[in-house]
Parts: structure tokens; C-alpha cells; sequence
């Protein structure tokens, strides 16, 4: 996880994405120790860091060599304060807005 902003970026590109969109863009290690965080807010790049110093990050549920994931707003927030998001389960039907 030595990687950079324009590392982070071309690494968005290859994935057939454009880094300069405003989302959030994630990255974990294997260990799953240190996740990095890109974005661009139209003036210039955000990059945020953070290194367990025990434990490692859960994941929700991933299909099978799925190369990237969509997180809602409320897994990104159980990920970051080091929830469970496989151990959680939704209490009510939310139907798919299309």
C-alpha cells in the first residue's frame, strides 16, 4: 500500500472508471490492515489513510471474482468504525430504486 494518488487513480482507470467523478474510491491491502481512500472534489484530490493496529477490516459479502463493489453509505460507516458488515442483516425489505 505504498501506492499514491496517481497510482490510486490509474488503478480507478483500469477498472474502466473515471477517478475524476467525486466518488469515493477504496483500496484495502491483502492483510486487510490499511484501506486508502481517493477522491476528487473538482479543485483537487483527497487521500485518506488508516492503519489497524490490530485486527483488520470486515467486508460485506462479494461475489465471486467481483474485481470492485458498490458500498451504501451505511456499510462504508460499519467498515470504517470496524463492524461486521457480513454479521449484520437488513430488518426490513428495501425495494431497489431503478
Amino acid at each position: 500500500m505504498r501506492a499514491g494518488v496517481d497510482r490510486l487513480a490509474g488503478a480507478v482507470r483500469r477498472l474502466g472508471m473515471d477517478p475524476l467523478d467525486g466518488h469515493l474510491y477504496l483500496f484495502l491491502s491483502r492483510s486487510r490492515q490499511i484501506l486508502k481512500a481517493i477522491a476528487f472534489d473538482g479543485s483537487g484530490w483527497w487521500v485518506l489513510s488508516k492503519r489497524l493496529e490490530l485486527g483488520s477490516f470486515g467486508l460485506p459479502p462479494i461475489p465471486e471474482g467481483a474485481r470492485q463493489v458498490h458500498l451504501e453509505p451505511h456499510l462504508l460507516a460499519a467498515l470504517l468504525h470496524g463492524l461486521d458488515p457480513k454479521a449484520a442483516r437488513r430488518r426490513w425489505y428495501n425495494r431497489k430504486q431503478s
